[in-house]
């Protein structure tokens, strides 16, 4: 190992420290994220840590053990410590050591390649016992999910082989010319993750794209490809339509074949759609969620869970009895801030194919995306009686500094040639900012009549700025979008900020700037910290600008030069 090769320190509680400065910097962060997770980014050093769901996404991916231990050994400063290593092995190893192989139609047989973990796992299952044979346990199939669960909690993760139900089939085709009279092929890495699903034994899993990179049409590809009926759970009534369109454009799918399952229609057929409040929707409090069964009322062949990542607790409940069938995740980022990721691997599936975010930046799939951090001081007054305040007051009086408007009005006079996004969490604040500048606001409050009529106005350009709430964090295709000023969010949300940023992906916009709006010295600037997480992960830089600074028009650099003449240049 030479002296340059010196790049990392492992640390007993399986951190990764990474010196940033280090010119092997980029070539050691690719090959980690294989196998950990970043969890902190300092100014001279990143923090990974190893994880069991980071270990068995990397033995499901394949990713060898012995590549894993050799990227550690090729890069270490120090030795590496012992119970890291075991570690690694350990739960790299313990991913295929209990298998699900159907046994016949109403039994799997539990097969075990350890006879420690075999004892274990027969403790802990011993209710659901039907029969015991040498090394293996016949179950019922009705607790497949149900088992799947509960070794979970004890970080034993199943290797699903018992195979799933076919659904009925319908007949569709992928179209070489759109209804839009456009040419229409899959892109390569969507036919990568469309060969990846159908190929994958144990029939579901989860594709990782960027916002942009189009999942929707990875998903209508591997439908394509499956020709079964399918459910579509998706976040909001506007994704609703714009699936149904992308099939409609992109398939031979009829108008008849497709149905919405929404409150204002509620068509069951094979291609069906909806959403997961839909699902999840109660009269009072103890009622019972109706519409649930829907999951059981057709043979479906598959399941897409659209942003999968923010699947509801009932949803998961249902997912468990369902585990015979197929079932699709689609997501730009697996963070979740509730740490049930063990859940969405166990329930619906490994990570299956990811394609990193900046490469498809460098191919033109996705927009170039500038991150500017801006930060801005609070008055004087506020900030007296911020510093006074408990935790949840200083959080809103910082994320609502009334100086955000000198930044949102230099902003908008900077871009006033492109196309804008003010996104916000706090509604009075974004409330004041249409009304100051003269903007649409889209709420949850904002029927979905309104809300089309704005989406399609801003698609047309005939709106060039429109203020939103949470309601556009997803699944809100804006093309034209290439500008996002965040001016309040969800405290420290990791994805959060990914979907935002993503709102201004699409390829069409070219160029795209993220703007984060900070009140300086406040536990904003903590909370942005962890929001940039995920992003720094996949190799996007935030530049740290103060406000003062900007409005005088000082020099601030970064690598693609000074962001006051950079931004000038192009308004």
């Amino acid at each position: 190992m030479v002296e340059r090769d010196k790049v990392i320190v492992v640390q007993p509680d399986k951190t990764i420290l990474v010196d940033t400065h280090h010119p092997q910097f980029e070539e050691v962060r690719k090959k980690l994220i294989s196998f950990s997770e970043l969890i902190k980014t300092p100014e001279h050093m990143y923090f990974y840590r190893i994880t069991p769901i980071s270990l068995w996404n990397s033995a499901a991916n394949g990713v060898p053990l012995d590549e894993i231990l050799e990227t550690l050994q090729r890069y270490k400063k120090y030795d590496i410590p012992e119970n890291v290593i075991d570690f690694i092995r350990k739960h790299y190893t313990t991913y295929g050591k209990v298998v699900f192989q159907k046994y016949d139609k109403d039994r799997i047989l539990i097969k075990f390649f350890d006879e420690e973990i075999k004892e274990k796992v027969e403790k802990l299952l011993e209710k659901y016992i039907l029969e015991k044979l040498p090394d293996s346990i016949l179950v019922s199939s009705e607790n497949r999910g149900v088992i799947k669960t509960e070794l979970i909690k004890h970080l034993i993760p199943v290797k699903d082989l018992a195979g799933f139900d076919a659904g009925n089939k319908i007949e569709i085709e992928l179209r070489n010319i759109t209804l839009e009279n456009k040419e229409f092929k899959l892109r390569y890495y969507q036919s990568e993750a469309v060969y990846n699903f159908s190929k994958w034994k144990e029939g579901s899993g989860i594709i990782v794209l960027p916002c942009g990179a189009g999942k929707t049409i990875v998903a209508i590809g591997i439908i394509a490809d499956i020709k079964e009926y399918t459910l579509i759970i998706t976040t909001s009534n506007e994704s609703v339509k714009q699936w149904k369109k992308e099939l409609l454009d992109k398939t031979t799918l009829r108008p008849e074949d497709i149905g919405e399952y929404t409150s204002q229609s509620k068509n069951l057929t094979p291609i069906t759609i909806t959403t997961y409040s839909m699902l999840i929707h109660k009269r009072g409090k103890s009622d019972d969620m109706r519409n649930i069964n829907i999951f059981t009322t057709q043979n479906w062949g598959l399941i897409v869970y659209d942003e999968v990542h923010i699947l509801p607790a009932p949803i998961f409940r249902m997912t468990t009895s369902i585990q015979s069938k197929r079932r699709l995740g689609l997501t730009a980022t697996l963070v979740r801030e509730d740490n049930l990721e063990s859940e969405v691997f166990t329930l619906i599936g490994p990570k299956i194919y990811e394609f990193p975010w900046k490469l498809l930046e460098k191919e033109g799939w996705i927009a170039k995306a500038f991150c500017y951090e801006i930060k801005i001081a609070l008055p004087d007054k506020i900030y007296s009686k911020y510093l006074n305040a408990n935790q949840r007051s200083k959080f809103r009086i910082a994320s609502t500094n009334p100086e955000k408007i000198k930044a949102i009005e230099f902003l908008l006079e900077k871009h006033k040639s492109n196309h804008i996004l003010i996104i916000g969490h706090f509604l009075s604040q974004l409330q004041e900012v249409s009304r100051l500048f003269n903007l649409p606001l889209i709420t949850g409050e904002t029927l979905a009549v309104e809300r089309q009529k704005l989406y399609e106005a801003f698609r047309e350009g005939k709106i060039k700025a429109l203020c939103i709430s949470r309601v556009g964090n997803f699944s809100i295709d804006l093309p034209l979008a290439d500008v996002a000023i965040q001016i309040s969010g969800i405290f420290g949300s990791r994805q959060e900020e990914a979907q935002r940023l993503g709102r201004i992906l699409r390829p069409d916009s070219g160029n795209a700037f993220f703007y984060t709006l900070i009140s300086k010295n406040t536990l904003e600037e903590d909370f942005a910290r962890k929001r940039q997480l995920f992003l720094l992960e996949q190799g996007y830089k935030y530049e740290i600008v103060e406000f003062s600074d900007l409005i005088k028009g000082k020099t601030v650099s970064n690598n693609e030069g000074d962001i006051y003449n950079y931004i000038n240049k192009i308004s």
